[in-house]
C-alpha cells in the first residue's frame, strides 16, 4: 500500500485516536524563543532604559529622596534636549549623576532674578513648582536665593553642545547657577518614568 506521506513528515498519532503529541523538537524552539524573548528583555533594559535613584531634595516637589526613575538613555541620540525636560547627567567633579530640569538649550539666554526665570527675554511659565512658589510668597520669602548669572558665572548665553539646568526646588539645589553649564556628552537620558514606591507610579511630565 501506498504510504500517505514520507519519512520524516505526518505526525504521531495517539491509537485511541487523541491530539497527537508534540515532537521533542518543538519544545526546544519553545525554549529557544524563551531564551532570546529574555536576552533582548535584558538588552532593552540595560542598553535603552535604565532605573536611577533620586538622592536629595534639589528637586522637591516633584521628585523625592528614594524614589526610582527610568530613564531613556536613547532619545538624545535622536535629538537634542528640549527646555523644561527632566534628564540624568554626570557630574564628574562631583562623582556621580544629577537629576535637573533643563531651562535654556544652546544660544539661549537665562537670566534668574529672584523667582522670575527668563530665556531669551521671555519670562518661563513654571507650572511644575508654581505651588511650591505660591506657598513661599504666601510667607512672604522668595522660592529662590541664587541668581544667575553671577560671580562664579557671568557668561548667560548657553554655548553650543550645552544645556543649562536647574532643580525645581530653587533654594536647595546645585546647579547650573553653580556647575555651570552641561555638555551633551556628559547627559545620560531623559527621565520618563517614577516606578517606586507604587504610590507614586507616574509618567514624568516634561
Amino acid at each position: 500500500m501506498q504510504q500517505d506521506f514520507q519519512q520524516g513528515q505526518g505526525e504521531i498519532v495517539e491509537p485511541d485516536g487523541k491530539n497527537p503529541r508534540k515532537p521533542k523538537n518543538e519544545v526546544l524552539e519553545w525554549i529557544k524563543a524563551i531564551a532570546i524573548a529574555l536576552i533582548l528583555v535584558i538588552l532593552i533594559r540595560w542598553l535603552l532604559f535604565k532605573p536611577f535613584i533620586v538622592d536629595g531634595p534639589s528637586m522637591r516637589p516633584n521628585f523625592h529622596t528614594g524614589e526610582r526613575v527610568i530613564v531613556n538613555e536613547i532619545l538624545y541620540d535622536i535629538r537634542s534636549p528640549q527646555r523644561g525636560e527632566v534628564i540624568v547627567f554626570h557630574v564628574p567633579s562631583e562623582g556621580k549623576d544629577f537629576i535637573k530640569r533643563v531651562i535654556g538649550v544652546a544660544g539661549d539666554t537665562v537670566k534668574v532674578e529672584g523667582d522670575v526665570v527668563t530665556v531669551n527675554g521671555e519670562p518661563v511659565n513654571e507650572t511644575y513648582i508654581k505651588g511650591a512658589m505660591d506657598q513661599a510668597h504666601n510667607n512672604n520669602t522668595l522660592y529662590n536665593n541664587t541668581n544667575f548669572p553671577n560671580e562664579d558665572i557671568t557668561d548667560g548665553t548657553v554655548p553650543k553642545g550645552h544645556v543649562f539646568v536647574m532643580g525645581d526646588n530653587r533654594s536647595d539645589s546645585k546647579d547650573s547657577r553653580m556647575i555651570g553649564y552641561v555638555p551633551l556628552s556628559d547627559i545620560v537620558g531623559r527621565a520618563d518614568l517614577i516606578f517606586w514606591p507604587v504610590k507614586d507610579i507616574t509618567m514624568i511630565k516634561h
